[in-house]
């Protein structure tokens, strides 16, 4: 084990780097030096608006870089491996036991022309290398265990004949095949009505209490990440700009994008006549080059001319928490 990474975590990225470009030398760096880790039984929320990089960072852990993409520096230590490092055929067998991912949209991550059985028995068969009989009463079982009704029958649809819903449980019951130690899901909820999404994230904190599985939540309603996760860490422009416990950086929070997050979460209260939910103007920073600086100031209600010079390294705020604004927000 590396020794850098603690006995209780399972999970730690270190100064990753990913760009894209032709060649990693020509790449325009994407993610900036990014660093997290996740504990043994505990679900990280990574949070931030659409195009932060946390999409990225997560196919970088799975190897699954899309076309361009490539990983300029860092590492990815899993229980003392660098998945970085590794073979193609090691990285293959590697997806198949110890790293699952759901990723946002079901219905792109299933083939439209083949039968869910089929999809299923396929991808348990790699895993854990069963008979095809033995891999259908395991699909079976799994997509008991994920409160899909009927299971038998559902093996036999394709899944344009599966709600929303349902094809996100397919997803993750062949993600939890060979009970993973850590399971990936990327915005598994986005697409959802509100009552299904709250049974699936229902599904994902049972399966980290019965089967003790980490799990790194993605998502962009900070509102999703304060129900789930015991902790978080904020992304926006390829930078983990704030980080701790979930509840600390809640109730605390300490860098101007945080706080934004957070105030743009709906709640139950009924507002007074004529207010607004406050929202963060301007687009996200997206692909747009990083220069120096912070890179939410352009954006920032609080920001001042030394933001534009200022390092974008975690600074100590509390115990475990952390913020990469050195006025605290203020």
């Amino acid at each position: 084990m590396s020794e850098h990474v603690r006995d209780d975590e399972l999970l730690q990225i270190s100064d990753l780097r990913i760009g894209f470009g032709a060649k990693p030398g020509e790449a325009s760096p994407i993610v900036h030096g990014l660093s997290l880790s996740i504990g043994r039984g505990r679900i990280l929320g990574l949070v931030g608006e659409s195009g932060s990089g946390k999409s990225l960072t997560c196919r970088a852990v799975m190897r699954l870089l899309p076309d361009g993409g490539h990983v300029l520096s860092g590492s990815v230590i899993f229980d003392g491996r660098d998945i970085l490092a590794m073979s193609k055929s090691e990285v293959l067998a590697f997806r198949s036991s110890e790293i699952g991912m759901v990723f946002q949209d079901p219905f792109s991550s299933l083939n439209p022309t083949r039968r869910i059985g089929s999809q299923m028995i396929e991808a348990i068969r790699n895993a854990l290398n069963l008979s095809k009989e033995d891999a259908e009463r395991r699909a079976v079982s799994l997509l008991e265990e994920v409160e899909l009704p009927n299971p038998a029958a559902k093996l036999r649809m394709y899944p344009h004949e599966l709600s929303g819903g349902m094809r996100q449980r397919v997803m993750l019951a062949i993600a939890m095949a060979a009970r993973p130690s850590l399971l990936i899901a990327d915005e598994p909820t986005t697409a959802l009505d509100t009552t299904t999404q709250a049974q699936i994230l229902e599904l994902l904190r049972r399966i980290r209490d019965v089967d003790g599985t980490s799990i790194l939540l993605v998502s962009h309603d900070f509102g999703v990440i304060a129900e789930m996760c015991d902790d978080v860490a904020v992304m926006y422009g390829g930078f983990i700009v704030e980080s701790g416990p979930v509840e600390e950086v809640y109730l605390r929070p300490k860098h101007p994008y945080t706080k934004a997050l957070i105030a743009s979460v709906p709640t139950l209260a009924v507002p007074e006549r004529g207010y607004r939910r406050p929202t963060i103007p301007g687009p996200p920073l997206g692909t747009t080059p990083y220069a120096s600086g912070c890179p939410f100031a352009p954006r920032c209600a609080l920001a001042r001319p030394e933001c534009e010079d200022v390092s974008m390294t975690l600074l100590p705020v509390a115990s475990a928490h952390t913020s990469a604004c050195p006025f605290g927000g203020e």
